[in-house]
């Protein structure tokens, strides 16, 4: 299981528990582009998909995870 893997599992394991910089490192090795204006980071795949995630701390709201988590799903298939 890879670091990929790894990261994912975490966040399905726990989605409340999920770190704005888990989820960058998470997307951007997955080959999205970043683009950050404010508070909110959009992350884009060409073709694939788009997210727009709000930078909240400590963790991420359990709604964009899921969100996350389904399109990363599409992706893969």
């Amino acid at each position: 299981m890879g670091k990929k893997e790894k990261r994912i599992q975490k966040l399905r394991q726990n989605p409340k528990n999920a770190r704005f910089a888990d989820v960058d490192k998470l997307l951007l090795s997955f080959g999205f582009e970043k683009r950050q204006r404010g508070s909110h980071a959009t992350y884009i795949l060409k073709g694939k998909g788009r997210i727009t995630i709000p930078m909240r701390k400590p963790f991420i709201l359990p709604v964009y995870v899921k969100e996350l988590l389904r399109l990363l799903e599409e992706i893969d298939e």
